[in-house]
């Protein structure tokens, strides 16, 4: 069966520091002051980052206080993994079929 993997959502991660946002989330929730220690992005920058990956659905927000914290959404990214496992498996399959030319 053949798939098609979410290219908007590739497009948002391909953004080299969206990635490394999205790779620091993974292995734990964390603020903007975090993000921007972790990155060495300037603040302004990060928030614009940060406000993509939200409206992707690729982060979620969780308010403390006079901070917000960020985490991954983990179901986005195995939507994502599946898409290009199952493209994969296309791939396997169609290794045999060759269209012929004219």
């Amino acid at each position: 069966m053949m798939t098609s993997v979410d290219t908007d959502l590739m497009r948002v991660l391909a953004d080299p520091l969206r990635l490394q946002i999205v790779t620091l989330l993974a292995g734990e929730t964390l603020c903007s002051t975090h993000l921007v220690e972790e990155t060495g992005a300037k603040q302004t920058n990060l928030s614009n980052h940060l406000r993509v990956l939200r409206e992707a659905g690729v982060v979620e927000t969780e308010p403390c206080g006079r901070y917000t914290y960020y985490k991954l959404r983990p179901d986005v990214i195995a939507l994502l993994a599946g898409q290009f496992a199952d493209l994969a498996e296309s791939a396997r399959n169609a290794a045999e079929n060759k269209r012929a030319c004219p």
